[in-house]
């Protein structure tokens, strides 16, 4: 997704506002202070609330995507893109956690169908990458073929996003780069073909 540099600097303001306040501070009038400008300033930019938030899942989606491509080109076993695209995942939250309340706000995208498919659409990303590290694993004999090529997906994403929930909820106090690298150690000796 292309964003103009003013436009990445709203999605990061808003981003701030959502991590400090959740959804109910994320007001253009917030954001407004927060950028330092006019609410009438935002709308050259975005024309309300709702395509700020869209556009924050929309670069999340395609900066994702774009940073697992790279890893999945590593001339590695699929059991180390998988540690390579979980440790990446943790790196990149832990340094942008507003990416992160984006998707786990309360009430932001439950009722709104364009925020609820863009939510989806980063979630599509992971899996697509995911697929293409299971099917490499399995045919190579790295992955348990005991679990379908779904079954370790719905696995991961969920070991993955339950892990980011928690840091969420224990107010981002322990350091998510070391305990996800426990949790993607933990998921991979249960998944990896055992000799």
């Amino acid at each position: 997704m292309k964003l103009s540099p003013r436009q990445f600097e709203i999605i990061e303001a808003a981003g701030k506002l959502l991590s400090s306040g959740g959804i109910s501070n994320l007001t253009t009038k917030n954001l407004a202070l927060e950028m330092k400008f006019s609410e009438a300033a935002l709308y050259r930019h975005f024309k309300n609330k709702n395509e700020i938030i869209i556009a924050m899942l929309n670069y999340l989606a395609s900066h994702m995507d774009s940073r697992i491509e790279d890893i999945l080109k590593e001339n590695v076993c699929s059991i180390s893109k998988l540690e390579l695209l979980f440790n990446d995942q943790f790196k990149f939250f832990s340094e942008n956690r507003h990416f992160l309340v984006t998707i786990f706000s309360d009430g932001l995208w439950e009722n709104n169908t364009e925020i609820h498919n863009a939510v989806k659409g980063v979630m599509a990303v992971k899996k697509k990458h995911l697929n293409l590290i299971f099917s490499e694993g399995i045919s190579n004999n790295q992955f348990t073929s005991k679990i379908n090529k779904e079954g370790l997906i719905h696995i991961s994403m969920g070991a993955f996003r339950l892990h980011l929930l928690k840091w969420k909820m224990d107010n981002y106090e322990f350091n998510l780069k070391k305990t996800g690298e426990k949790i993607s150690n933990d998921l991979i000796e249960l998944i990896k073909k055992q000799s």
